[in-house]
């Protein structure tokens, strides 16, 4: 919280995340590494069940196809993956008029929503000092979802009447979310919305502040001022929109370094929001530990400051990254992070 609120933390908060499809592949070795590391896992991480590792959710198993909560329907290739949404509810607008949208007082993407149950772990979370969060779930990202990304991609190149309809539906509905989360006070409520490519935004910077920058103000402002913390996580380059965010009120961003650039990063977040860089996710099965451990002092060295508004994370998600480079990486965090 020191260093989302620029409050001179004593280090610079790091993690590290593997997809299933990686502990399937490395199993034990891998679990040694978080063992090894507590800075970067925690001191739990010797306590997680062997039977575990490796084991996809029922949802990310191969060639499995499935219905959410929202109408889509998924498509998963490959064991260990989230897979894609490749039957979309809303791709024929006519759809529209019968739709309904899932309830939000008992359903989540793909799972039952509890709220009495958040509530009780929000409450036992502050009594142990932990940071309490909420899940705002898909913004963005589901519109395109709902209606597919090529018809949607249309919808804002031709100005299709029913596009707002759509969003000013879709904002009342998350709405709700965020009055309840008001209700419960977590200190950060999350936030899910790839909106960017490898070089440039899925829309233009003008498209998205007509369409989708005031639903994203109309949601973040009144938890900033309940005090509540707006965590958006988007992958792809934003650096034109950065400003926008800052605007409705996003706390945190996780921009990612190849598709912003360092340069880009410090150009346009360094001391404006928390930056929780997403370190260059495709290099990890690529380049030397040395080279690993550069790219997070390089970070550093650019974009830390002593007041604080920095933390970095590393998604694995590729399991042809080697595992001396998966140990390069906390190597790095626990020499370059901590003051």
């Amino acid at each position: 919280m020191k260093a989302l609120e620029f409050r001179n933390p004593d280090w610079i908060p790091c993690s590290m995340s593997m997809y299933q499809a990686v502990w399937g592949k490395y199993r034990d070795a891998l679990k040694d590494i978080t063992v090894r590391h507590p800075f970067v896992f925690g001191t739990f991480a010797k306590f997680r069940p062997r039977k575990s590792y490796g084991k996809p959710a029922s949802e990310q198993e191969s060639h499995t196809e499935y219905v959410d909560n929202w109408g889509e329907g998924w498509q998963t290739a490959k064991a260990g993956y989230a897979g894609q949404v490749v039957k979309h509810p809303l791709a024929d607008w006519s759809a529209m008029a019968s739709y309904k949208f899932p309830d939000p007082a008992k359903l989540m993407e793909g799972r039952k929503r509890h709220w009495t149950m958040e509530r009780v772990i929000l409450r036992l979370g502050r009594r142990l000092g932990f940071i309490t969060q909420g899940s705002g779930e898909r913004l963005f990202d589901r519109l395109y979802f709902l209606r597919g990304f090529d018809n949607l991609m249309r919808d804002f190149a031709t100005g299709n009447p029913n596009l707002p309809v759509l969003i000013q539906r879709f904002t009342e509905h998350q709405l709700c979310i965020v009055k309840k989360y008001i209700e419960i006070r977590p200190d950060i409520v999350y936030f899910h919305t790839d909106i960017g490519m490898q070089d440039r935004l899925m829309i233009s910077p003008r498209q998205f502040r007509q369409y989708i920058k005031p639903m994203y103000a109309a949601l973040f402002k009144p938890l900033r001022d309940a005090n509540i913390h707006v965590y958006l996580s988007s992958d792809g380059h934003l650096l034109e929109i950065v400003d926008d965010l800052i605007e409705c009120g996003v706390s945190v961003h996780d921009p990612q370094l190849r598709a912003n650039t360092l340069e880009g990063i410090r150009k346009y977040y360094k001391g404006k929001l928390c930056i929780d860089l997403d370190l260059d996710r495709q290099s990890f099965p690529f380049y030397t530990p040395e080279q690993l451990k550069k790219q997070v002092k390089d970070a550093v060295d650019v974009l830390s400051m002593p007041e604080g508004g920095l933390m970095i994370k590393a998604e694995i998600s590729d399991p042809n990254t080697p595992l001396e480079n998966i140990e390069a990486i906390c190597e790095a965090f626990e020499e370059f992070c901590i003051h």
